[in-house]
């Protein structure tokens, strides 16, 4: 980095032959558009395979160091998106307030599950954390808002301790709670009536699975997905346990579900405490756990937030705009629809 006459920073940066301009800049030098919106006071310039960044300071040094970033991500053979720009610009900003330890190369290059040609991975620096927290403790909490990958994630760690042999099977459950639907005005016997809410557990695991080996799975127990209802009196050895959706569990299910847990288990309980879905006066087991076991050894509440929302851009900003309006006007948490 060298010195302008005009107070302002240089930087040079050269691409490395071997990898074609347009993995570095994007088609259209859309990559590069990207860049540039994210730091005004800074002009960059290419030519050939050189990259110069004249402007702040600041903003020419965290543009050398994104470019270096996106050049480790290039080198593990992983596509650079706009949104893996984004992602790394707003991690890089982050770590200049002291937030971050990671790196967002670190954060973008580690692989959780390969499945039918598609790598599940985490996106943003607290969903890398979350998984991180799922290999290093028992009983971890996801707790955010939706699109924040708390369940799919959960999930591909389970596929991946299945298929590792660290457990013998995978239980995947929910409280029979849904927004307006009571289940016994829903046709059908017992199973017809849990399988849609179940659906989207269906859903993940047909991601990250061959599909017909699902059906065979179940059948021998190895994963089952079934209402919370069925874990009382259980308890459960070997295995990965997910529980979806907790905002909707009443105290003494969480309770029941916390119980039991066995010997060489892994407990994950995700939920959203803004989307609660029971009914008036009822309390929420998820937000009563967060003060019951704050502090107790080897359980972790991972926080996510809109910033981690994985889903299309715009949910993040509908996420933001509810909870503002719901600060504005004093709106209880949990009121709005799903």
């Amino acid at each position: 980095m060298t010195q302008t006459p005009t107070d302002q920073v240089r930087a040079h940066f050269t691409v490395p032959a071997k990898h074609p301009m347009v993995t570095v800049l994007g088609s259209g030098d859309a990559l590069l558009r990207v860049i540039e919106d994210a730091f005004p006071h800074a002009d960059i310039h290419v030519r050939g395979n050189e990259i110069s960044a004249v402007g702040d300071a600041t903003e020419v040094a965290l543009i050398q160091r994104l470019f270096d970033e996106m050049m480790l991500v290039l080198r593990t053979g992983q596509p650079m998106t706009e949104d893996a720009v984004e992602r790394s610009i707003a991690m890089l900003k982050d770590e200049t307030g002291g937030a971050a330890v990671e790196t967002p190369s670190e954060v973008l290059t580690q692989n959780i599950l390969s499945s039918r040609g598609r790598t599940i991975r985490p996106k943003t620096l607290n969903q890398k954390r979350y998984v991180d927290a799922i290999d290093k403790h028992t009983v971890v909490f996801g707790i955010g808002p939706a699109g924040t990958g708390k369940t799919y994630l959960a999930m591909a760690k389970a596929v991946q301790a299945l298929q590792s042999k660290q457990v013998n099977r995978i239980i995947l459950t929910r409280p029979a709670v849904e927004a307006g639907e009571r289940l016994g005005f829903l046709p059908g016997t017992l199973y017809e009536k849990i399988d849609p809410y179940l659906r989207p557990l269906y859903d993940a695991l047909h991601d990250m699975l061959d599909p017909d080996s699902i059906p065979r799975l179940m059948a021998a127990g190895t994963i089952e997905v079934a209402p919370l209802a069925y874990m009382r009196g259980r308890t459960l050895n070997d295995a990965f346990i997910i529980l979806d959706e907790a905002q909707n569990t009443n105290p003494e299910q969480m309770k029941m579900f916390l119980t039991r847990l066995g010997f060489d288990s892994k407990i994950v309980i995700t939920g959203d405490i803004t989307q609660i879905d029971l009914p008036g006066g009822t309390k929420s087991g998820l937000r009563q756990v967060q003060e019951i076991l704050d502090g107790v050894d080897d359980v972790h509440f991972s926080r996510l937030t809109s910033h981690d929302v994985v889903r299309h851009k715009l949910v993040g900003r509908i996420v933001d705009a509810y909870e503002k309006y719901d600060s504005r006007n004093g709106t209880p948490h949990g009121t709005h629809g799903k």
